[in-house]
């Protein structure tokens, strides 16, 4: 396996100032990364977006590692037609960070509040425009995109496998969150093998878990769609069968980057390299 990590598990070392983004890319190469992902790039006020990515890729090159996947947030619900033009924008950052995949959303928020159709089934050809008309753009710079688990209205396995095959493109494919299908109360394992064949991309992520029924502490947890509740775990500590899910996707064929996304309440770094150690001692198993 190859393995990276995504600049938002180290979102407590940038929000505190400790580091840049770009001194991510040093940080994740020492930590034995063989790539970074960015989710989102944030350049420095008075700063060319375009510009910054090209300076994040140069940075890359410089410490030999690769920046393997751009993901950024979006709402195909809301003006698509202006979305789209927006995204095919991103497509050209991607291009400039020269990575080969991008993932973007379907739907903005985690609420009803961010989109007028009442259901899925509802709302499903205009997400599938939306995600055809930037693959197609996507596929002209060399670049795969995809859609992640994430976000609630499109998080379940059957959810994301109706968009994948409805835009019916070959460029256009998953993100395969194994953490986030608990988001939507998704058995992990058994939704993992529904788009285990669809995957582009792989986020390793692991939450603790309690049951609706429980005393929920104040902090650090949210709510699922259910009414259970989840918080950010290191990397094999909490309920997502990790060692299972992995299996899955290797079994699938999938042979490309497993990237740590760690959210959890620990140092970010330590939370970050205990999730690595992990992946590897898993991947002796399977």
């Amino acid at each position: 396996m190859k393995y990276s990590v995504s600049s938002y598990s180290y979102s407590q070392l940038t929000s505190s100032g400790e580091y840049t983004e770009k001194q991510l890319i040093a940080l994740a190469k020492e930590m034995g990364f063989d790539g970074i992902e960015f989710a989102e790039i944030h350049p420095p006020v008075g700063t060319d977006k375009l510009a910054y990515a090209e300076e994040l890729r140069r940075e890359a090159e410089k410490q030999e590692i690769a920046i393997v996947a751009y993901c950024i947030g979006a709402n195909l619900l809301d003006d698509t037609d202006r979305e789209i033009e927006r995204l095919k924008g991103e497509v050209d950052v991607a291009a400039a960070l020269g990575v080969p995949v991008m993932r973007h959303d379907a739907s903005g928020g985690y609420g009803k509040e961010d989109r007028g159709q009442r259901g899925f089934n509802n709302a499903l050809p205009e997400i599938v425009r939306g995600y055809k008309a930037v693959t197609e753009y996507a596929k002209t710079k060399g670049i795969r995109t995809c859609i992640e688990n994430h976000g609630f209205f499109c998080q379940d396995s059957c959810r994301v496998e109706a968009i994948i095959n409805g835009v019916a493109d070959p460029n256009f494919g998953a993100l395969v969150d194994i953490g986030n299908f608990l988001c939507a109360d998704e058995d992990p394992a058994v939704a993992v093998g529904n788009v285990a064949p669809y995957a582009f991309h792989v986020h390793a992520k692991d939450f603790h878990f309690k049951k609706g029924t429980e005393f929920v502490p104040s902090h650090g947890f949210f709510m699922t769609r259910g009414g259970n509740y989840l918080r950010g775990a290191v990397i094999g500590h909490g309920a997502v069968p990790v060692q299972q899910c992995l299996k899955i996707l290797k079994n699938a064929g999938y042979n490309g980057y497993v990237t740590v996304e760690f959210e959890g309440v620990e140092n970010a770094k330590t939370g970050v390299s205990w999730g690595l150690d992990t992946l590897k001692r898993i991947e002796e198993l399977i």
